[in-house]
């Protein structure tokens, strides 16, 4: 099984919206190892990240790793995680305001 060391994803949500980060594909397994949050917006806000375990279809509590989390303009956060995610398990993420970025670090396990 080849391990690849990669951007697992990056995305800049709508406000308010949870959103994808990142899926393990189908067969394999990451351990996603940074998160980062980007708050490129002039005017302090909050953000959510959660990882969901495969078939659970609703947020749920349980899943948040944070959960409306102060950031301040023109600033950034760094979260060293060592998040372990298998098959068709995902990371989301959340902002207050259309202006964060999200970019997940890590390496994906693949069949």
């Amino acid at each position: 099984m080849p391990i690849v060391y990669k951007i697992l994803g990056q995305v800049a949500p709508a406000a308010t919206t949870d959103t994808p980060l990142y899926s393990v594909p189908s067969g394999g397994s990451a351990l996603v190892s940074t998160v980062t949050i980007t708050n490129r917006g002039s005017s302090a806000g909050t953000f959510r990240v959660r990882a969901a375990k495969s078939g659970e279809g609703t947020v749920a509590n349980k899943q948040y790793i944070a959960f409306d989390t102060p950031i301040e303009a023109n600033s950034f956060i760094t979260l060293t995680l060592g998040l372990t995610l298998s098959a068709s398990e995902a990371l989301y993420v959340y902002g207050s305001t259309g202006d964060f970025s999200f970019n997940a670090f890590g390496q994906e396990t693949t069949a």
